[in-house]
């Protein structure tokens, strides 16, 4: 899914090389996937749309549920699992999904799925490499960002101006670290 939401093109890598299924996976093993710095005690009440998921059902279970119930829908209506589907089949599906226009199974909003998917596959692909994803700065390469660099007194003046010097993580640049460019 995330190689459908980002896909590979003449800028940059896709979602998957990118290493945002690792970021989410991470992700979910730890506090943000078992909502342990959220409130999580009742009411569940359904909230208005601007205030997003309002559901008992922690990040790592709505992804275990949400999944399976994309492929079981899809099974269902076309025999195929999500991954076997052609690249336009998955995109119109996704896109349906987006909108709302497909009903999941066991009470999956597909817009919330969706939005969930989008929002977590773009952090993958943006944050720090230190996380899993963004795999040799990418992203950052692609825009211009000069990462978590600590001094930029010498180019606050230098309006308009790229940066000449490249990324660098929390954790510092890969040929610092051994591990090549």
């Amino acid at each position: 899914i995330v190689d459908r939401i980002i896909p590979a093109d003449e800028l940059s890598m896709g979602g998957k090389e990118a290493g945002c299924a690792v970021y989410i996976d991470r992700q979910l093993m730890g506090a943000f996937g078992a909502s342990s710095r959220l409130y999580t005690q009742g009411p569940f009440l359904p909230g208005l749309p601007t205030q997003g998921y309002q559901g008992e059902a922690n990040p790592a279970q709505r992804y275990r549920t949400g999944l399976a119930a994309i492929d079981a829908f899809l099974k269902q209506r076309d025999g195929k699992t999500f991954v076997e589907l052609a690249p336009a089949e998955q995109d119109a599906f996704l896109t349906a999904m987006e909108a709302g226009k497909v009903d999941l199974p066991n009470g999956v909003k597909g817009p919330g799925f969706f939005g969930l998917l989008l929002q977590n596959t773009m952090e993958g692909f943006f944050a720090d490499p230190v996380y899993g994803g963004n795999k040799d700065m990418v992203s950052w390469r692609m825009l211009g960002f000069p990462g978590a660099r600590y001094d930029y007194r010498d180019h606050v003046s230098k309006h308009n101006q790229p940066y000449p010097q490249p990324p660098v993580s929390i954790i510092g640049r890969p040929e610092w670290l051994g591990k090549g460019a």
